[in-house]
């Protein structure tokens, strides 16, 4: 998979199975901050509040992470989730097991195993999403450039945001990562200097495919 694609997970799923009396509730959701991760949990928790455990774990694609067993014996659930999402090689999601007690208490190493599957499970019904992973650019050239640049910037299939017209032409675009510094080359290259990058931050992404 290129460094310029990441793959997530495309709708919200969930599963439950028991295990010796214990009802897991295994619930996934695409997230691409911390405070909505955080949010979804609160949530859960709301929904769950009779629960005994609401255990999560997300990842984010610029590499933050959490987990938490609330509660359960250290290392048994939180970062059981966070494994069922490397498992997959996903990111930007947040994995939720919930757990009802169901009076027999399984130990920590089948504890462990249980929300592993509740993870493996929930991920493995989710449909999933590729996204693209992608620089914007604001360019700025003369109006006679107009049909030149349009034909360069298909080249490199970029995906423009908007354009505008005032005393220079100006379009908002989005290329993939990887061809960044090929595409600011070719600029100056192929342009012979008539385009100039103005602006230039931050990486976004956008769904590929359907």
């Amino acid at each position: 998979m290129s460094s310029d694609i990441i793959i997530t997970i495309k709708s919200p799923a969930e599963t439950k199975f028991r295990e010796k009396g214990s009802l897991f509730i295994g619930q996934t959701y695409q997230v691409s901050e911390i405070e909505e991760a955080e949010n979804i949990i609160l949530q859960t928790k709301k929904k769950y509040f009779d629960a005994t455990h609401n255990c999560y774990a997300f990842l984010l694609f610029n590499g933050v992470q959490k987990y938490s067993d609330d509660g359960e014996p250290s290392g048994t659930a939180g970062i059981r989730l966070l494994n069922a999402i490397q498992h997959f090689g996903l990111v930007n999601v947040l994995l939720i097991s919930t757990r009802y007690f169901g009076g027999t208490k399984l130990g920590v190493g089948p504890l462990a195993k249980a929300y592993y599957k509740s993870g493996i499970d929930t991920l493995e019904i989710a449909p999933l999403q590729k996204q693209g992973v992608y620089v914007k650019f604001l360019l700025e050239f003369d109006q006679s450039m107009i049909s030149t640049v349009y034909h360069f910037l298909s080249s490199y299939e970029a995906n423009i945001l908007l354009s505008d017209f005032k005393e220079y032409y100006t379009i908002e675009c989005l290329i993939l990562k990887d061809r960044k510094d090929e595409f600011i080359k070719a600029i100056e290259k192929k342009l012979y200097h008539k385009t100039i990058i103005k602006a230039q931050n931050g990486e976004f992404l956008r769904n590929i495919g359907t």
